[in-house]
């Protein structure tokens, strides 16, 4: 099994034409990707594609998403804690920045998640009724 570091997987997922070594690299992706070798992607990989993707390279939610769902469709990929990047995406999806919604989904077995983003995951975890409940201390 070869565990997979962001750079591959966004070279694999973006094909940024800017210069040689970019395309030579989204082939070498490609080829490694869709070689059918057992292949791992740990979450935090998973939780950094999607900045560079939204924040670098200014894709949509939308984009991320199915970004994403491909590669948790992919048989030959073992996602690390795949039920809760499952769950993060579903809540992205929903509304949630995909940060938070794996802090939330990771914290699935505590009676409550503080935070002090009040507009931000506290409401939003509320409007969606998510469990368990964002609570803002003090």
């Amino acid at each position: 099994m070869i565990g997979l570091d962001t750079n591959v997987l966004a070279r694999y997922y973006i094909e940024d034409a800017a210069d040689a070594e970019a395309g030579r690299q989204h082939v070498a992706a490609r080829h490694l990707i869709e070689s059918g070798t057992p292949l791992m992607v740990c979450k935090t990989v998973v939780l950094e594609l999607e900045w560079v993707m939204r924040g670098f390279y200014g894709f949509n939610p939308a984009e991320v998403a199915r970004v994403l769902h491909h590669l948790l469709n992919l048989a030959h990929v073992v996602v690390e804690d795949r039920e809760t990047v499952v769950q993060a995406l579903a809540r992205c999806e929903a509304g949630l920045d995909l940060a938070d919604a794996l802090h939330h989904a990771s914290y699935r077995g505590c009676d409550a998640v503080a935070s002090f983003d009040d507009k931000g995951l506290a409401r939003r975890a509320s409007r969606l009724k998510l469990l368990p409940k964002v609570m803002v201390p003090g």
